[in-house]
């Protein structure tokens, strides 16, 4: 059985049910993780896989879904399967948190939903296309939003 504090959307459909319960709340458990070291293991993560273009979006006040957005790209549909792939694994290793995914097989846009972060790995055309950043910054930000690798 899923934990309710790492799944809050309706298996059927993957939308939110609503607001997500919190700790006072008595959803969590001894095993949940802080949202902010689950950011700080998927952005390791995906640094050591080479994503490139790492965005981190902070959501909270902002959604209900979730607290971080982060986006990133790989250079082909191979490597952002790869890092979405070792992701997953490395939160299910380090933190048991199980994950949904979607889009790893074309491996165009892979959405890794990890309860309070969500991930979403581009090739860098699709990226492009869809510009999710210009969506969750605020105006003038997603040109400055990219964080270096080595920063």
């Amino acid at each position: 059985m899923e934990d309710p504090v790492l799944s809050h959307s309706d298996p059927a459909t993957g939308l939110p049910t609503g607001p997500r319960p919190t700790p006072a709340e008595g959803a969590a458990s001894p095993e949940a993780h802080s949202s902010q070291a689950v950011l700080d293991l998927v952005l390791k993560s995906v640094d050591d896989d080479k994503a490139e273009d790492i965005v981190e979006i902070d959501l909270r006040g902002r959604s209900d879904v979730a607290d971080y957005m982060v986006i990133c790209s790989g250079r082909s549909s191979r490597q952002v399967a790869a890092i979405s792939e070792k992701l997953a694994d490395r939160l299910k290793q380090e933190m048991r948190i199980s994950v949904r995914m979607e889009g790893k097989e074309t491996g165009d846009w892979v959405l890794i939903d990890a309860g309070d972060v969500i991930v979403h790995v581009f090739r860098p055309e699709v990226r492009d296309f869809y510009q999710l950043e210009k969506m969750w910054l605020p105006m003038g930000a997603a040109a400055g939003a990219a964080r270096t690798a080595k920063a």
